[in-house]
């Protein structure tokens, strides 16, 4: 199993983008999240397409700090069935690597 993580996750405006963001840092849920600004999303929902703006968030984590990552974005997040999507870091600066260690050590 791979130790590091790159999760995704969106957000319908910049302020809820924000608060996930800020409270998986403060929860050392991650070590860093990038919020990028705006984009459009096209999606199928319950049979219909639709059509909004959003802001894409990247977490940069552990695989340990998963289940955290998850409870938190659920709590704060306002969509019913909001993006969660990990995919594991195969390898990188080992200097960025271990920042992300030692940033989400509780």
């Amino acid at each position: 199993m791979t130790e590091y993580l790159l999760i995704l996750t969106t957000a319908p405006d910049e302020d809820c983008a924000r608060r996930i963001a800020r409270a998986l840092l403060e929860a050392r849920a991650a070590a860093c999240v990038n919020l990028l600004p705006p984009m459009t999303s096209l999606y199928r929902w319950r049979g219909q397409l639709e059509e909004g703006r959003e802001h894409q968030l990247l977490i940069k984590t552990r695989h340990a700090c998963y289940g955290q990552v998850e409870e938190i974005v659920r709590k704060l997040h306002p969509y019913e069935l909001p993006e969660l999507i990990a995919t594991p870091i195969v390898t990188g600066l080992a200097g960025y690597l271990n920042w992300i260690e030692e940033s989400t050590q509780q």
